[in-house]
């Protein structure tokens, strides 16, 4: 589950705004498991601009709901494993801040992308995350900011 939960954080990271062409794709669910098709429907009725990926590990509908872009993950069997969003940097947990400024000198905050997962199906993982891309003029860092604004490296990018 951890090769899971670390392949769609750094997908989401790095999807957010250019999603894939590499998996395959469908609108009509051709390719896309019924128990995942049908498990977002009925969670997100109100989605417009679906578009499917399945990739090796992952099946992921990138939408829009209330003018807000969003993309939800499944796993392979289709069980719903949590949604990722862009977030403005001032979502970050300001004691999260001040140890990321203390810590990562010179860095500045990029993209933030917070993971809302599914703990139904792994009450082992944290409700919530953020991932912050961190740049300098040399390093490009993510971090992953726990529940309890704890900093934690997560990848090294550049």
């Amino acid at each position: 589950m951890k090769k899971i939960f670390l392949t769609i954080a750094t997908a989401a990271l790095f999807t957010v705004n250019a999603f894939a062409d590499g998996g395959k794709k469908s609108d009509g669910g051709t390719n896309v498991s019924y128990i995942a098709l049908h498990g977002f429907t009925a969670d997100f009725a109100d989605a417009t601009d679906v578009t499917w990926t399945v990739t090796k590990n992952t099946q992921k509908a990138t939408f829009t709901v209330d003018g807000v872009q969003k993309t939800a993950f499944y796993n392979l069997q289709g069980e719903f494993l949590g949604t990722t969003q862009r977030v403005d940097n001032k979502a970050i947990p300001a004691k999260a801040l001040a140890q990321i400024n203390k810590e990562y000198k010179g860095y500045n905050v990029g993209e933030v992308i917070v993971y809302q997962a599914n703990t139904e199906i792994n009450d082992s993982i944290e409700p919530t995350s953020y991932f912050v891309d961190l740049k300098s003029d040399n390093h490009e860092v993510l971090v992953r900011i726990t529940q309890q604004a704890n900093i934690e490296f997560f990848q090294q990018v550049k």
